[in-house]
Parts: C-alpha cells; sequence; structure tokens
C-alpha cells in the first residue's frame, strides 16, 4: 500500500494540477471569447459595407443615370417610328 505521507504528496499534486487546469482553461475561454467579440464587430462592419455597396451600385444602375451616358459618350437617342425596323425570321 502507499503509506500516508506518498498518499497526501499524490493528493497535493492533483489538486495542484487541478488548479493550474482549471486556470489554463478559464484562460483559453476568456481568450476566445474576446476573439469572438472582434470578429463580431468585423462582421458588424462588414455588414454596414455591404449594404452601402448595395446602395451605390443601385445608384450606379438607374436608369436615367445610364441613359444620360448613353446620351453623353455614345451619342445615342430614342429611335423616331421612321427609323425602327422589325425584322420577322
Amino acid at each position: 500500500m502507499i503509506g500516508g505521507r506518498t498518499a497526501f504528496l499524490l493528493l497535493v499534486l492533483f489538486v495542484v494540477s487541478s488548479a493550474l487546469i482549471v486556470v489554463y482553461a478559464k484562460h483559453e475561454s476568456r481568450k476566445l471569447f474576446s476573439e469572438l467579440q472582434n470578429l463580431k464587430r468585423e462582421q458588424d462592419r462588414m455588414d454596414v459595407e455591404w449594404g452601402r455597396l448595395q446602395l451605390e451600385q443601385s445608384a450606379w444602375a438607374t436608369h436615367g443615370r445610364v441613359e444620360k451616358i448613353a446620351r453623353k459618350r455614345l451619342g445615342m437617342h430614342i429611335p423616331s417610328s421612321d427609323e425602327v425596323v422589325i425584322v420577322r425570321p
């Protein structure tokens, strides 16, 4: 059998080891929670950026803007009825 002193030392060793494991687990938990909060902030920032980009895209693609550019840069215009040709197969 194990002597009283040896059993006591083993018990102390187990208690100290257990305490160190608890401290390490708590530290890892806090570190991961902090990382999670940082990632949530980054996600929020990206969601705001996505919304801004969607608004910008809709502004660039408005019919009025496209028509204005077609008229100014490409010299296009709405054809009159005598300029329209219907092609049938």
